[in-house]
């Protein structure tokens, strides 16, 4: 019988975040969709399309391959990204290096009368963040987060000699990308062409 899978985003996040830290890459989130795999990676100055490519096919693909039970059953696609201009927030680690920022936070329940929230980070513990949103500071906890991302707030350009805030900047030009995807490619022995660099397998059954 072969091995039932019990798709894991912590699993995963275990498995290849050392690999990619030997790589001088950040593995920024995790997430699976029915029968998607999406691991989001950066480095400092952030990483293009080519780099992504390499590192899904060098080190993301062949770490799954060898640990199926993390992974969803049958046939699923890898996607391997940028995080994007406005980022996922989902550990306290992400949370933190936010701080002072404009984040938008969307609760399970309703915290202070409502469940979405946008304003200031203000600050973050172990036990949950607390917002300067527009009707004063809101506090909620990481259980009751169902889903935050950082905001990007538009503004002037920065007067010479002097950065933008965090968060700030120029408004991208038309046609720009949020978040870099590498394209799929479909395989049925692990392997494929070196153009296209992540696998959609599909799990042979014993």
């Amino acid at each position: 019988m072969g091995v039932t899978a019990v798709p894991s985003s912590d699993a995963i996040r275990a498995l290849v975040q050392a690999a990619l830290e030997t790589d001088g890459l950040e593995l920024w989130d995790v997430e699976i969709e029915r029968d998607v795999v999406r691991l989001l990676v950066d480095r400092p100055g952030g990483i293009d399309l080519d780099a992504l490519a390499s590192v899904a096919g060098r080190v993301v693909s062949p770490l799954l391959d060898e640990h199926p039970e993390v992974t969803p059953d049958g046939q699923y696609s890898l996607e391997v990204s940028s995080p994007g201009v406005e980022r996922t927030l989902r550990r306290p680690e992400h949370y933190r290096r936010y701080v002072g920022t404009e984040v938008a936070v969307k609760t399970r329940v309703a915290v202070n009368g409502a469940r979405r929230h946008q304003g200031r980070l203000v600050s973050v513990d172990d036990d949950g963040v607390t917002v300067a949103a527009e009707g004063g500071l809101v506090t909620i906890a990481h259980r009751d987060i169902e889903r935050a991302r950082t905001v990007l707030v538009w503004g002037p350009a920065p007067k010479p000699g002097h950065g933008s805030k965090p968060g700030q900047g120029s408004k991208p030009g038309k046609g720009a990308a949020k978040k870099q995807s590498v394209a799929k490619r479909s395989a049925t022995d692990g392997r494929a062409p070196a153009d296209q660099p992540i696998a959609s397998r599909e799990r042979d059954s014993e």
